[in-house]
């Protein structure tokens, strides 16, 4: 292929990835995609999951790549139209097979000069004359790139100082490794610090290790995801509510009593993005601190089978949700003594725990994270966080706003990070519509088709 822009994606997880898909269904763009582990290529932490328990979040009904034809998923995986209602949730693992497979088989008919794979880590970029980017990695090999797009997906969760003190084994940060599952005897206690979707899946990882021990989930307020319903719920797609603010909270209130909740948020999540954007910084600021975790607990929910099993571990007394806030952790001998503070009150308990891992969720200051791409392009400028630190700085279309407060017309994100500017763009329908778009703005596809006129 000659001429053509070339374009750098930085992270091969579900972001990365479909855009890769997308970018390879336009003309005249070539594609590289580096990603640090090569066993999690087009995969990442979400879709690279062993566990059979690890299953998708969402019904299969609406998790295809491609946002021209809904139903690609379901009929890649054997399902011919809506016989169950979208109700199948398949295992995680599967979806990552999905879109390996995709990104093989665009590749293939886009020919095989258009995307290069690299397994390695960018370390630095920095701007060319007149632009673009030379993308470094960390064996030193330099990578020339017309336009660059972080696609790192969700951070580590941020590092606990509570908990610096504790010894090699006992406090794990990385709730996704195996190590921690390892020698766990039936009389342990495992304490998981984060009561999200995160500590679901460490939950469903000690079952599937055989576990039969107790588990405490602890965060401030001790709230668990909530379930899909069985069938359902299927909501039309409505107008955007009339109201912003604390009057949105109580028109949402009312369609819940009027059509049940899983409704009233489902037919609420098209116009999330638009609310979000409408909101001045101080508004979204205590939309975070008030009501971000009610929003996510009935937004992103899990599959039925899923909190089944939950409830069965909570019958049988193994597992508990805890509300309050760590106070601290010291080793003694090979356990952990940890002390909390139950919320709303004075009260302080103490548990001895064989394990603590980190699940309070990713972390979003970049100026802090652990990512050295990240890193380097915070302190040189050419990024920023957003005003919430939620991620980076982005502006409307996915251009990355610097310093200066300018966005670069050469520099996107795409995924999580983008959270701060979308607010809703952590699941496959919203993320799914984000590539798309830049995929044909970078290719010029808009234009051809009229939708920039």
């Amino acid at each position: 292929m000659s001429g053509g822009k070339t374009i750098v994606i930085t992270g091969a997880g579900f972001s990365g990835t479909l855009l890769a898909i997308n970018l390879l269904r336009q003309p005249d763009v070539r594609v590289i995609l580096i990603e640090r582990d090569g066993a999690r290529l087009a995969r990442g932490t979400a879709y690279g999951a062993s566990c059979p328990e690890h299953l998708l979040n969402v019904r299969t009904s609406n998790m295809s790549a491609y946002p021209d034809d809904p139903g690609h998923f379901q009929r890649w995986i054997g399902e011919e139209g809506d016989r169950d209602g979208g109700i199948r949730f398949v295992q995680r693992s599967t979806y990552g097979r999905y879109l390996a497979e995709e990104l093989a088989a665009n590749a293939q008919r886009a020919g095989a000069d258009r995307l290069r794979i690299i397994v390695g880590e960018a370390v630095t970029a920095d701007r060319r004359d007149p632009a673009g980017f030379d993308v470094t990695l960390g064996d030193g090999a330099t990578i020339a790139c017309d336009i660059l797009v972080l696609a790192q997906g969700n951070l580590p969760p941020a590092d606990i100082p509570e908990l610096s003190a504790l010894g090699e084994g006992l406090y794990h940060a990385d709730p996704w490794g195996r190590d921690w599952l390892t020698g766990l005897a039936a009389t342990d206690h495992v304490l998981l610090l984060g009561t999200g979707l995160t500590a679901v899946d460490a939950i469903l990882s000690l079952d599937r290790a055989g576990f039969r021990g107790k588990v405490t989930a602890l965060s401030r307020r001790g709230l668990k995801p909530q379930a899909h319903l069985d069938s359902g719920p299927c909501t039309e797609r409505t107008d955007r509510p009339p109201v912003d603010g604390s009057l949105l909270v109580r028109h949402v209130r009312q369609r819940a009593q009027d059509i049940g909740w899983h409704a009233a948020v489902d037919e609420l999540r098209p116009h999330m993005q638009d609310l979000w954007r409408r909101l001045d910084a101080q508004a979204q600021r205590r939309f975070l601190r008030h009501l971000r975790p009610y929003w996510d607990i009935h937004r992103h929910r899990i599959a039925p089978s899923v909190a089944r099993r939950l409830q069965d571990w909570m019958d049988e007394g193994r597992l508990d949700f805890e509300a309050g806030k760590l106070v601290g952790a010291l080793a003694h001998r090979d356990r952990a003594v940890v002390e909390w503070r139950v919320r709303g009150r004075e009260e302080r308990r103490r548990i001895d725990v064989a394990r603590i891992v980190n699940c309070t969720g990713p972390q979003g200051d970049i100026s802090a994270c652990p990512d050295a791409l990240l890193r380097h392009l915070c302190a040189r400028g050419t990024i920023r966080p957003d005003v919430h630190r939620l991620g980076i700085d982005v502006d409307r279309f996915g251009r990355a706003v610097g310093s200066d407060g300018a966005p670069r017309p050469d520099l996107y994100a795409v995924g999580p990070l983008t959270k701060g500017e979308a607010w809703e763009i952590v699941a496959v329908p919203d993320i799914r519509r984000q590539v798309w778009d830049i995929a044909r703005a970078l290719s010029h596809a808009h234009w051809v088709g009229g939708e920039g006129l």
